[in-house]
């Protein structure tokens, strides 16, 4: 037990880090340090294509690397704290966008690619590490239930805490403070992280190989597809949120507050009611049950006009969700030891990192939907009454296109080759394989 959540502790540090930087980071270049926002554009563009590229090359470093501290642990232990210092330097500027714009978008741009690529390679290896050192489907479901847990915490903690210490006393002492928290929660985690020395094959996959090994797999590709439109539903579902309470409700920042604690609670709790149900329908039947069960949940979205009704809805909704996020990564799990027949090695990096890769892609189709329905609704930013479609269009945003999206992964999904017969078949010779190389 103790392993299994100084493990999961982990993903605290993890979520606080990206989570905290993706909702202040443009807000503090743009408004507080005066960035041009023409350049923060250009910077955040540039950004984009570092971020797609480095998790999975992140991956496929981590799976080939070979030393006597084993492949993932030595990436962790050198990039925390470059991590953590980073993570400080982002809020602390030596330059205003006033008088040294160009200097700052430099600054900018360097920071956050740097700080991408360190939250990347800990990101891989962290991730990497749960299907080697958690072998069982049980144990798995109950490791991802701690991870998603702490996972929720470092969520919550990103967006409340920031403006707390920003606004008493100031955006360094922010970063410090957060910075810190990163750095001491991932190094309680590492302390309790070990590698199996059995699993560490000779790296023959060169990375041709390795890359159509991982896209040519059946399980992962129906897999990563299905969840492609899973991120998306949840992406423009999110997005829409802010909107669907001015124009909708009539509420403001609060009732967004209240509506995703409800659902953040929610799903806390539903964490651990979903174990036993998982262990009885399977990774691949659990993960179908949940895409239905979430596009169910969101129809009442289409006709409530109340609050009472939303916060009910966000309470079916949250549980729907934490079925998504308990066996998302042991499905990864599953398709990671079927790889280790075919090729002889364990690739978790690959099979992360790739994940990553693809299902950052739904963040442009997010934005194109929301670009489409804002502009076909006549939405005008300028007045606070919006065109009668407009509400419409808001609907459609937060139910329909997420609801129409988590049925195609649905469907995808059936054709996912890893379960019943099959799945046991790869556990027995797994189970083999690994008896062999002295793996318990």
């Amino acid at each position: 037990m103790i392993r299994q959540l100084g493990y999961s502790l982990g993903a605290l540090g993890t979520a606080f880090a990206g989570q905290a930087f993706a909702t202040y980071v443009i807000f503090f270049y743009v408004d507080v340090v005066k960035l041009p926002v023409y350049l923060a554009g250009l910077a955040l563009l540039i950004y984009a294509v570092w971020n797609a590229i480095n998790d999975p090359v992140a991956g496929f470093i981590s799976d080939r690397t070979r030393s006597r501290y084993g492949r993932r642990l030595p990436y962790l232990a050198a990039c925390l704290l470059p991590l953590g210092l980073v993570f400080y330097l982002i809020w602390v500027p030596p330059f205003r966008g006033l008088d040294q714009y160009r200097l700052l978008f430099g600054y900018f741009l360097a920071a956050i690619c740097l700080f991408d690529g360190l939250l990347a390679f800990v990101g891989i290896n962290w991730s990497a590490l749960f299907p080697e050192m958690f072998l069982g489907f049980r144990e798995r479901l109950a490791v991802n239930s701690y991870r998603q847990l702490f996972g929720l915490f470092g969520l919550i903690l990103a967006i409340g805490l920031p403006p707390y210490f920003y606004s008493v006393w100031g955006w360094g002492a922010m970063g410090a403070a957060g910075g810190a928290l990163i750095v001491l929660v991932l190094l309680l985690s590492l302390s309790v992280c070990r590698e199996r020395p059995a699993f560490k094959a000779p790296p023959d996959l060169a990375f041709r190989r390795a890359l159509a090994a991982t896209l040519f797999n059946r399980s992962f590709l129906s897999f990563v597809a299905a969840n492609f439109f899973a991120q998306f539903a949840l992406l423009t579902m999110l997005a829409a949120i802010p909107f669907y309470a001015k124009y909708v409700l009539h509420a403001g920042t609060q009732t967004v507050m209240l509506v995703l604690a409800t659902a953040s609670l929610s799903s806390l709790v539903m964490l651990f009611g979903w174990r036993l149900p998982a262990r009885w329908l399977g990774a691949k039947r659990m993960f179908m049950t949940a895409l239905l069960l979430l596009a169910a949940a969101l129809q009442p979205l289409f006709g409530v006009v109340s609050l009472d009704a939303v916060l009910l809805d966000a309470v079916l909704i949250g549980a729907a969700l934490a079925g998504y996020f308990l066996i998302c990564d042991v499905v990864i799990a599953d398709i990671i030891d079927e790889d280790e027949l075919r090729t002889g090695q364990r690739r978790e990096g690959a099979y992360f990192g790739m994940n990553v890769f693809v299902t950052r892609f739904s963040v442009g189709l997010q934005a194109l939907a929301l670009s489409a329905v804002f502009l076909f609704c006549g939405y005008n930013p300028y007045i606070y009454t919006q065109p009668r479609g407009f509400a419409a269009g808001l609907r459609l945003l937060i139910a329909g296109l997420p609801a129409i999206a988590l049925l195609l992964g649905f469907v995808i999904m059936i054709f996912y080759p890893l379960s019943g017969r099959r799945l046991a078949e790869v556990r027995e010779q797994l189970r083999e394989a690994h008896l062999k190389k002295g793996v318990n």
